[in-house]
């Protein structure tokens, strides 16, 4: 698909429409089927590999004129060095060329196309809809919501550095972004820059990457409003950096691109798709900052197959104890620190890399070994975690007597336990973010919704390509399970695959409740706990605190329930404690901005600083349109003090008594939208009202 954007461009063999297709023909004509292993093979580890003059004859006189691109998207995968054997015929590419025939291929990276229209948003759009919603509940996110997130906090976090006094000269106050770029001098260029090129940006749950692309888009208006000041200035060592820039860059649009993506940008996700996909969709935003037939404009592409992870975010250690590693490793191991700094400068090598494929493929496997050298220490490390905790893995059972599950058999986790889960070592693979710098700068992301429990629902799903033939024979219902469930165990092959399926889940459970980087999962009411399902968003919001660095700002999508479930109380108060609200601008799914979610289903956009305290936040409920995020906070919001929340907050189940200093700002332009005025008396009900079993009928709110 790649290489397809790049014919639509003009950017292969002197512009040539149909290389992929005309090259196809070529190969049928020398024999059957050799297109995957002559040509293609060819094309990806010889073309666009290596430069021309380090590829065979042979390749030469068969590709044409192929720009060198370098990028770990053109190494041979480990599917392909573990099975060098691999055929595949020819007849599955003309397919393929006649599906991607019917459509515009389109490098414009904006929503709203024709509906026959390929961008690098429709990709992202299919990963997340089709592939991605089924498996983990996670949904697509619209670009009103990514570009809202985005600007404000990544804003925020500037407007800060320059008012900290961390950066060099004298510290400049500014209330806007707007006021920055309107009062640009040397000063603030040179501030700007290296603001830039220092800031990280992560998504824990990057998907498709439609927040890494979003914060990209963000960081290059911020250059180019730098790039275009220095122009006018006079200044004589920023228009020197800005000349040797332009001199060594065919392209400054596509070198501004570069540098966020190998310096700023940083993803992980527990589906190797999705990270995937992630890498391509940043890849086309670079490729289409090249004028179209004007391949020499292409540099290479950058490393970041150590900046887009697969992993899962919420289990994992966030720092190593060096000491404990050292006494947990094998003796032919080298120490952590020695493992680490190694680690480390051959990633940076590799990020910033330009030689070409051979000594990039050394380099990158040189990084997987040290990663395999240090993973089953790392590995035991969090066993070890888990042993403290008094986790223990609960295999389930079935009891042939009753027909029913049985007592599940508990017996301490193994090392195959642990890597099943797949764990993200953050302080490991991110050591000099975490533990140098503290934490990321900006964390944006629309984590999973899903309650974390065994889902009958979501087994037979799995189970659709896996075991289709038994679930025909007993057509299964979904709905029915309960019912059918002692016939449908009979079957040694399903029940076999429900029991594993549902010994996945106690565990992992138990870890979430009782490790100390997720503490605030368990709220209190009436000395009574409450809410002890984990849902997977509320881990994600404090897992996203425990990544930031102080001062770091986060943009999240999550449900209502961050404000109205008795089980997020103490994920709030972590909030309001220990920081500083932004925003809070909650929907109602009315207008299917998430599509496939209930049209009644309510979910928010929240902005929040880490560290200091909340005293008020501007706020807006019952939403519909996602056009309305472009004027909040300052047109049609609530600023809602935290004391009146903690007034309302569910200690008691009884109303709770008001004192008559505590006041919410309403503005009568506000009182006049008939909507804002409902939600500014009745945002007691949005937020508290099924706890507290309030109406507005009983004149509550009418004082």
């Amino acid at each position: 698909m790649f290489i397809y954007f790049l014919q639509e461009k003009f950017f292969i063999n002197n512009g040539e429409k149909r290389y992929l297709q005309r090259n196809l023909e070529d190969s049928r004509r020398r024999g059957q089927s050799r297109y995957y292993a002559e040509f293609l093979k060819s094309l990806f580890f010889e073309g666009f590999a290596k430069p021309e003059t380090e590829r065979s004859p042979t390749a030469r006189a068969l590709l044409g004129q192929i720009k060198y691109l370098n990028g770990g998207l053109f190494l041979e995968h480990r599917i392909e060095t573990d099975n060098p054997n691999i055929r595949v015929s020819d007849e599955a590419f003309e397919s393929l060329f006649a599906l991607f025939d019917r459509y515009s291929w389109n490098l414009n990276d904006i929503p709203g196309g024709n509906d026959d229209e390929i961008s690098p948003d429709v990709l992202g759009y299919i990963f997340e809809k089709y592939i991605n919603q089924k498996a983990f509940g996670a949904y697509y996110t619209r670009p009103e919501i990514t570009e809202y997130l985005c600007e404000p906090t990544i804003y925020r976090l500037i407007l800060n550095r320059l008012a900290d006094g961390s950066l060099a000269g004298p510290e400049r106050r500014f209330e806007t972004m707007g006021d920055v770029l309107l009062h640009l001098d040397a000063d603030l260029c040179r501030k700007l820059l290296q603001i830039l090129r220092e800031m990280s940006i992560l998504d824990p749950a990057c998907g498709s990457g439609a927040f890494l692309v979003a914060a990209m888009k963000t960081l290059i208006n911020l250059y180019a409003a730098v790039i275009g000041k220095i122009k006018v200035l006079n200044d004589t060592n920023l228009t020197q950096w800005l000349r040797a820039t332009e001199r060594d860059h065919p392209n400054i649009s596509y070198f501004v691109k570069k540098t966020i993506i190998t310096d700023n940008l940083f993803g992980v996700d527990v589906m190797e798709e999705a990270t995937e996909i992630a890498k391509l969709r940043l890849f086309l935003a670079l490729v289409a900052s090249a004028e179209s037939g004007r391949p020499e404009q292409l540099e290479p592409l950058p490393n970041i197959d150590f900046n887009i992870l697969v992993g899962n975010s919420l289990i994992g250690l966030m720092r190593i104890d060096d000491a404990e590693f050292d006494k947990q490793k094998n003796l032919f191991i080298k120490p952590y620190r020695d493992l680490l700094k190694e680690k480390n400068l051959l990633i940076d090598n590799y990020r910033h890399a330009t030689a070409y494929g051979e000594d990039l493929r050394r380099m990158r496997d040189g990084i997987a070994a040290l990663k395999a050298e240090a993973a089953p220490t790392l590995n035991d490390l969090l066993r070890e975690e888990f042993r403290r905790l008094k986790v223990q893995f609960e295999q389930a059972t079935w009891d042939d007597k009753k027909d029913a599950e049985g007592k599940p058999e508990k017996r301490s986790l193994t090392f195959d336990d642990i890597v099943a889960l797949h764990p993200f070592h953050w302080g490991y693979e991110f050591d000099e973010i975490i533990n140098k710098r503290g934490g990321f700068d900006v964390i944006l992301t629309n984590p999973p919704w899903e309650v974390f429990q065994t889902d009958e629902k979501e087994f037979f799903q799995q189970q659709q390509g896996k075991n289709a033939p038994t679930i025909q024979k007993n057509k299964l219902r979904i709905e029915d399970w309960k019912k059918q469930q002692a016939e449908l165990m009979k079957d040694p092959v399903l029940r076999k695959a429900w029991l594993e399926f549902a010994s996945r889940f106690p565990h992992q459970l138990a870890f979430f409740k009782r490790s100390p980087q997720f503490a605030n999962q368990t709220s209190r009411v009436n000395d009574q706990v409450v809410g002890n399902k984990p849902n997977l968003y509320c881990l994600f919001v404090e897992q996203t605190f425990n990544l930031l660095r102080k001062g770091g700002e986060c943009g999240i999508v999550v449900p209502s329930g961050i404000y109205t479930d008795l089980g997020t109380k103490q994920l709030r108060e972590l909030l309001f404690s220990h920081t500083q609200i932004a925003g809070l601008f909650c929907f109602e799914n009315r207008k299917a901005i998430f599509e496939n979610v209930d049209s009644r289903f309510k979910f928010c956009v929240l902005t929040f600083e880490k560290g200091g305290r909340t005293s008020k936040f501007p706020s807006a409920f019952m939403r519909h349109n996602v056009e309305e995020l472009t004027a909040f906070p300052k047109d049609g919001a609530l600023n809602i003090p935290v004391e009146f929340i903690r007034h309302l907050s569910p200690d008691s189940l009884s109303i709770p008594e008001f004192k008559s200093s505590v006041e919410i700002e309403i503005s009568e332009k506000m009182l006049k939208q008939p909507l804002l005025a409902d939600s500014a008396f009745g945002w007691g009900l949005e937020l508290y009202g099924e706890e507290l079993n309030m109406t507005r009928s009983s004149g509550y709110f009418k004082n």
